[in-house]
């Protein structure tokens, strides 16, 4: 065995110069949680053309291994929901469906939390344990409550918690349930992506509690909200960074396959786009596209004379935009109920008039019944999200 607290060190110093730590008991977690203990059996790194090269614990030499657990990377330990790096005989391909998560992305989201000695957490996405861990060292295992929807990942992760020492509240469900038996809460933390904060989160936190949830996703628009629970039941709150996780499960979305010329055999309209959909490759944008059409996939794909194709499609409401390029501009064709694409210029051109606000202007407040998102007193950057 490798002593690897010369590494957990340097880790630590690493992610205090870059602000990730900021106060001495969030550095003294890093010091003496071992982060290879949560990467057992393996995990799997990028081989090229879509395959994934799997690296065991067992079948690695110590030092490699160690030092690959202490790069500040996000470490993908399982594919298609079932394939673990011990499991693969060689490169596979596969869809990555569990992960560590980069340390410092870890340690930006738990000081963000801003949780104080006696507070109860509940942490949504146990994953490998590793953070689970951290805020163990940091307020006591009986203060933190973890949910895994994966049995495999939450029998890894509670065996690599009891090896490190702690033996927590590890329990196996739908995280956006939960866990009522055990709030109220003072903190909830999701570490995985959610469309949106689901209202029973906020019943089972404290007024004054804080929490922390990667939103939105099928626009691959998405930020870390923050909202505080008020006495009246409502949450409100704002985004603090843009960040990305693995959607929750029982939230993913079946992406659209299949003949696409089909879902865009009849518009309404053809118009030149006063907006181009490139803009939808920087993060703010594709967060603002994502509050303006909730609900919508974005598919990329190559013309046959080979120009660039971009659909919005909203299979729910029947609504589609096919964004054909056309020389330096780009010609928008909509069908269905909702015009998408007029929806996200509207929010792209409020934005612009704004002077691009930054994502920490986009405000959010959730209530039983709805979600509701707003950028400055603009009628064209507010958007009311009904549940349900």
């Amino acid at each position: 065995m490798i002593d690897t607290s010369p590494l957990r060190q340097a880790l630590a110093d690493r992610l205090e110069a870059v602000g990730a730590v900021r106060t001495p008991a969030w550095r003294k977690a890093v010091e003496a949680v071992p982060r290879e203990l949560f990467l057992n059996p393996g995990v799997f790194l990028p081989a090229g053309n879509g395959l994934w090269r799997p690296m065991t614990a067992a079948d690695t030499d110590p030092a490699e291994w160690t030092r690959t657990a202490y790069a500040d990377e996000s470490l993908v330990t399982q594919l298609d929901n079932q394939l673990t790096a011990d499991q693969a005989p060689g490169p596979v391909p596969g869809i990555p469906t569990s992960s560590s998560t980069a340390p410092q992305l870890v340690l930006e989201m738990i000081e963000e939390l801003e949780a104080e000695d006696g507070h109860r957490v509940l942490e949504i996405g146990t994953g490998t344990g590793y953070s689970t861990a951290l805020m163990c060292h940091r307020l006591g295992e009986d203060n933190v409550t973890t949910i895994e929807v994966d049995p495999g990942v939450a029998a890894r992760a509670d065996a690599a918690l009891e090896s490190a020492g702690f033996s927590t509240w590890t329990v196996t469900g739908d995280g956006l349930l939960g866990l009522p038996r055990r709030a109220p809460y003072d903190r909830v933390i999701a570490t995985c992506g959610v469309r949106r904060i689901p209202y029973t989160w906020v019943r089972q936190t404290r007024p004054g509690g804080v929490i922390l949830a990667t939103v939105g996703s099928l626009l691959t628009g998405t930020g870390l909200a923050k909202v505080t629970v008020r006495e009246d039941g409502t949450a409100e709150g704002r985004f603090v960074a843009h960040a990305n996780f693995m959607q929750a499960r029982s939230q993913a979305v079946t992406p659209i396959a299949g003949d696409l010329s089909s879902r865009v055999a009849y518009p309404n309209t053809e118009r030149r786009a006063l907006v181009p959909p490139t803009e939808l490759d920087e993060p703010m944008q594709a967060l603002l596209a994502q509050l303006a059409a909730p609900t919508a996939q974005v598919l990329r794909a190559r013309a046959s004379d080979g120009g660039t194709l971009v659909y919005l499609f909203d299979p729910d409401r029947e609504s589609f935009a096919e964004l054909v390029e056309d020389g330096g501009d780009w010609l928008v064709r909509q069908g269905g109920p909702v015009s998408l694409w007029d929806d996200v210029e509207r929010a792209l051109g409020g934005w612009h008039d704004l002077g691009r606000p930054g994502i920490t202007e986009v405000h959010l407040r959730v209530t039983e019944h709805s979600h509701t998102y707003w950028i400055g007193n603009s009628p064209a950057l507010r958007w009311e999200h009904p549940l349900g």
